[in-house]
């Protein structure tokens, strides 16, 4: 397993990331190889809460034009992270409310 700020790479904050905190539930971007085990224990030792479920999404990369140029942009990892109903939730996003 890598280090856990490797597999962590930041939150995500969306009004609909925002919505789900109110039943402990998170939304972090991840490393792509990252596998829900790494994800769950990451979270637990960054944290120090305990995680009940991981949810994990690949995000494809949006078609994109600057100026006369067509690309992409970057393809990521999401990842959704349930706490359990005892654990205390994350400080990071208790200021954010």
């Amino acid at each position: 397993m890598d280090k856990i700020y490797d597999i962590i790479i930041s939150p995500v904050i969306t009004e609909a990331s925002m919505d789900m905190m109110a039943a402990k539930r998170y939304v972090f971007k991840v490393m792509p190889n990252a596998t829900k085990p790494e994800i769950a224990a990451a979270v637990e030792k960054a944290f120090g809460v305990k995680v009940k479920d991981v949810n994990t999404m690949n995000v494809r990369g949006k078609q994109k034009r600057v100026r006369y140029n067509p690309g992409y942009t970057a393809a990521w990892k999401k990842a959704i992270v349930t706490l359990t109903e005892d654990s205390k939730t994350i400080a990071f996003f208790d200021g954010l409310n």
